[in-house]
């Protein structure tokens, strides 16, 4: 039997500016249209209603611990339309008085000024895309802002009344160096967000950067530049508690964190996805990819792109690919309650990674060491 986890939801809002060459998640560049924002808000607010119609009482009366709007760039979208569907949400579904409610934003001058008001609208959290701080790596990765717009926008962010601020932030970047990765760090940091995504560059199939691949760094560097990036990022009070996930204290995104620990979140919009415990077992449905396709959808059947129940013989994998992503680790007892499995489905696994040394040998806490952080494609693999 699984015990309910937490519970989130998820908005995708899929267009941007420009396609970056990098980029592998489903986002549309507009060029010089507009999106259909009110119609899209129409089919979002439909789309909820579908699935809470559909999952009943496997999400009735659950608070919602967080919201993330994700994208494409979500703060395309003007204030007065996340607001209605922030509206919608709460006259649908018990949000928890802290709920943590995320905006991603790209800090291009086109959307700066509008900070106020989706603070006003109930985004309590914004996640700004800045990538770089080097002007010449920004072009190469195909950014549309400059890095002194980066900080403009961060400025106006504060003065908005914005206190938790996350910063994206990219290494191994074509020809960066280790000092060049640190320089971008202590950019940064003289911002003083509360959290850093500091992640490496990688080339994802089906993008331009992958068909066309840009001069990156070797694997050596690139583990050098994590090294010294993470520890400066520890001098300066920020605690890694995921791969590429850093924070001040009482700043963890929590609904990144409802991900890794195998939470549930609701998933709405063009390509989202979501995840749901109930009776049955774990179920994980995705809605339509196509932008297009998804608007034109009448009804809730048409808006789903796939909805199946995660069979025993794929859980343990699912879980583990999650929740050994977290530095700290997670309960032992907490594979059960979240996967309905015994322990002992996955005993001879984690022995074996316990004696490769990926695992610490702890009973009461799946943890990875250090080498097992390495190397964690590695030490997933083992549980498929």
């Amino acid at each position: 039997m699984i015990d309910l986890p937490p519970l989130s939801l998820y908005v995708h809002m899929p267009w941007c500016v420009k396609k970056c060459p990098y980029c592998d998640f489903n986002s549309h560049g507009l060029r010089d249209a507009a999106a259909p924002y009110a119609d899209y808000v129409d089919a979002l607010i439909a789309d909820l209603d579908g699935d809470l119609a559909d999952f009943g009482p496997a999400v009735a009366d659950r608070p919602i611990v967080s919201v993330f709007f994700g994208g494409g760039t979500p703060s395309l979208f003007p204030p007065e339309q996340i607001a209605r569907l922030l509206r919608a949400a709460r006259q649908r579904l018990r949000f928890a008085a802290d709920a943590e409610i995320t905006l991603e934003t790209n800090p291009g001058t086109v959307e700066h000024g509008r900070f106020e008001d989706y603070l006003a609208a109930g985004v309590n959290r914004l996640s700004f895309g800045v990538q770089s701080f080097d002007d010449a790596l920004l072009r190469r990765l195909g950014r549309i802002h400059s890095s002194g717009e980066a900080e403009d926008a961060f400025g106006l962010a504060r003065q908005a009344g914005y206190d938790n601020i996350n910063l994206d932030l990219m290494y191994a970047l074509p020809e960066q160096t280790v000092d060049g990765a640190l320089r971008d760090l202590e950019r940064a940091l003289a911002l003083q967000p509360t959290h850093l995504s500091h992640y490496q560059l990688t080339l994802e199939p089906n993008t331009a950067f992958a068909a066309h691949p840009p001069p990156l760094p070797d694997d050596d560097t690139a583990w050098d530049m994590q090294e010294a990036c993470q520890a400066r990022l520890a001098e300066a009070g920020f605690a890694q508690y995921e791969v590429s996930a850093y924070a001040q204290t009482g700043r963890r995104c929590q609904h990144n964190l409802n991900y890794w620990s195998f939470g549930d979140y609701l998933g709405i919009g063009a390509g989202a996805h979501g995840k749901i415990s109930d009776a049955r077992g774990v179920r994980r449905r995705w809605k339509q990819r196509l932008p297009k396709t998804y608007l034109a959808a009448e009804t809730q059947h048409a808006r789903i792109g796939g909805d199946r129940l995660i069979p025993e013989s794929e859980r343990a994998f699912e879980y583990m690919l999650n929740a050994l992503r977290l530095i700290d680790g997670t309960p032992m007892q907490a594979f059960n309650a979240r996967t309905g499995l015994p322990l002992s489905r996955i005993r001879d696994t984690l022995d074996e990674a316990i004696q490769r040394g990926w695992l610490t040998d702890d009973l009461s806490q799946l943890r990875t060491t250090a080498q097992g952080q390495r190397f964690l494609n590695d030490v997933v693999a083992l549980f498929m």
